[in-house]
């Protein structure tokens, strides 16, 4: 029953471990029910897919997740919670490098991130230069690992800035990684604060000429990720980092949904149900990745229009809808062919952002497997900025407008699936 690669949508045969398209490696789950279960024709909706793996892990006795359905059964668990490692511990990654976890920045359900030094240095918090991201052996983190592995070396980044006669480009570099008791873990240079951080966890907005920078160097990053065959399935606030130490800096980081749409270059089929339904943060994922299909470039880009509306705004049409994802779904299929409502919704009485509203129609109408004009998209936003007498070498100012607070329902609330 479950015969398609979670990560590239790829049919699996009995026994394999390894996806043949991707090279990822299969969840163990995954490769047992490939090998116990006969081959069946893939489900034509979301729907049937639900009734047939119900029914699978009912017969197993045993609550696994695919598709964005739980399995009820007696021995039903939460996600496990990753416990934070004492301060002051030492790892060592791949290379034998040691480093020292010098204070827990933050945490999620998934993941831990600490500043770090080496082991043989001695700072504080504000001096240390790199920073830990810390999680399960084998959860979103492997995912990322093999992201930067494949697609993100700092050569090819230090190539495509030539190419392409770029100041910067916000894909971090990977400069170690490792396993630690029942942990992986991955060590970046420092990026800064999250724009999370910096908006007050969704209380606030940003100016549209903050939200025109931020998008323009998203952009560069998107279209460098996609031509390297992925797309990144889960931007919003938290995977975006700002460091204005100097020249403003903006990141993409937390490739943990990382999808490889274009094994070998051949893009993979629309395929609603290949992988679990309604992941990334709820509220800003695309329409493919609610139904289970394989994220695309299109994905991304219109996740990067829903985080500029919200941000210019402060709003979204399925905001009230709290963590159910069939409601929030629904709405964004009834607004993604009505952008002028979509937009007019969030602006309220306010004149709209003409460029974001240009930007939204034209990413809501890009097919599947079509390849974006990322010079147009870019084009079109940079104008806007320029008439606002903005550019991408001055300061990023990221001064925040508070919102009511009856308007801060739930949008930064991630779906743990």
């Amino acid at each position: 029953m479950l015969n398609f690669c979670p990560q590239c949508g790829s049919k699996l045969q009995s026994g394999f471990r390894f996806c043949p398209s991707c090279g990822g490696k299969l969840p163990e789950e995954l490769t047992e029910a490939v090998a116990s279960q006969p081959s069946e024709p893939h489900p034509s909706s979301v729907l049937s897919s639900v009734r047939a793996i119900e029914v699978c892990f009912i017969l197993n006795g045993k609550m696994l997740l695919f598709c964005g359905v739980l399995a009820k059964c007696k021995a039903r668990k939460r996600v496990c919670t990753v416990e934070p490692v004492p301060e002051g511990t030492v790892v060592c990654d791949q290379s034998s490098k040691k480093w020292k976890l010098v204070e827990l920045l933050w945490h999620t359900e998934l993941d831990l991130t600490y500043a770090v030094c080496q082991a043989n240095q001695h700072a504080d918090s504000n001096e240390c230069k790199y920073m830990l991201r810390l999680g399960a052996k084998e959860g979103q983190l492997f995912n990322e690992q093999n992201f930067h592995l494949r697609a993100a070396k700092p050569d090819a980044v230090e190539k495509w800035l030539k190419l392409h006669k770029l100041d910067f480009l916000g894909i971090p570099s990977c400069v170690g990684f490792g396993l630690h008791e029942a942990y992986r873990f991955l060590v970046f240079p420092s990026m800064g604060q999250t724009l999370q951080t910096v908006t007050d966890e969704g209380n606030c907005t940003l100016s549209e000429k903050a939200v025109l920078q931020l998008a323009l160097r998203l952009l560069d990053a998107l279209e460098f990720i996609h031509e390297k065959e992925y797309a990144h399935a889960d931007i919003h606030a938290g995977n975006i980092y700002i460091n204005t130490n100097s020249h403003p800096e903006v990141f993409l980081s937390g490739f943990g949904h990382a999808f490889r749409f274009c094994p070998g270059g051949k893009h993979v089929e629309y395929r609603q149900g290949s992988r679990t339904a309604h992941q990334g943060n709820i509220n800003f994922i695309s329409m493919d990745s609610h139904k289970g299909a394989g994220p695309s470039c299109r994905s991304d880009l219109q996740s990067l229009g829903y985080c500029m509306l919200y941000w210019m705004t402060g709003s979204l049409p399925w905001s009230h809808h709290s963590q159910t994802s069939s409601a929030i779904a629904a709405e964004k299929e009834r607004y993604i062919s009505d952008i002028p409502g979509l937009v007019s919704y969030c602006y309220k009485q306010k004149k709209a952002s003409g460029a974001l509203q240009d930007y939204l129609t034209n990413v809501m109408s890009l097919q599947y497997t079509e390849k974006p004009d990322y010079t147009l998209l870019k084009a079109g936003l940079h104008e806007s900025l320029q008439k606002m007498g903005g550019s991408l070498n001055e300061s990023l100012n990221l001064q925040v407008t508070h919102i009511p607070i009856f308007k801060r329902l739930f949008l930064y609330t991630v779906c743990i699936l």
